[in-house]
């Protein structure tokens, strides 16, 4: 019987990862003009677990530290967002193996590649899927909701493309590049 279970180390990644990403989300967060919107560093830190762990890993961190961060902040859960939080890390965890941080090296080619996976995840999740559940399930005026996600989309693209770049490029520098050792003759 060959079932595929969450390592422990991706199910206690998931619980500190989720708990960072509530933290970063509460804490590092810079206002910005839209209302209910702001600039989150969370998503750069979501972008590395998603990379490291996984797409499980990746979309359960987003799903359950939004979530978090939302009831702890709000008193309640904005659904619509919790959901792209999970899409997101889902996505960039799922293409996670183009770039291999694993293996050592972050080279311009892999940066080019994550900043695409990004983009397109946060781009596909804060401009079409946030702002159509927020006016099905909350039935919130289009141009309201559009503005927010396109703002959400675009400042979480850039902020994943500085902060989350360099993070996965300071992990990358703790990997052992698989052809780094050689046998001494």
């Amino acid at each position: 019987m060959n079932r595929n279970y969450l390592s422990i180390k991706t199910i206690v990644a998931i619980g500190i990862g989720a708990a960072l990403f509530m933290i970063l989300a509460k804490f590092a967060s810079i206002p910005s003009p839209i209302p209910n919107t702001s600039i989150q560093t969370s998503y750069a830190f979501l972008a590395l677990m998603a990379a490291v762990f996984g797409p499980i890993a990746g979309g359960l961190i987003g799903f359950i530290g939004h979530a978090l961060n939302d009831a702890i902040s709000y008193g309640s859960v904005w659904w619509s967002w919790v959901i792209v939080s999970l899409f997101v890390g889902a996505t960039i965890g799922l293409f996670a193996k183009r770039i291999n941080i694993e293996a050592g090296g972050f080279t311009v080619k892999k940066v080019i590649t994550f900043n695409v996976i990004q983009a397109v995840a946060q781009g596909i999740g804060w401009f079409l899927i946030a702002p159509a559940l927020d006016i099905l399930i909350y039935a919130e005026p289009a141009n309201k909701v559009f503005a927010q996600g396109v703002f959400a989309g675009l400042s979480n693209i850039v902020t994943v493309g500085v902060l989350g770049t360099i993070l996965l490029f300071a992990y990358a520098k703790t990997r052992s590049q698989s052809n780094s050792l050689h046998k001494e003759l």
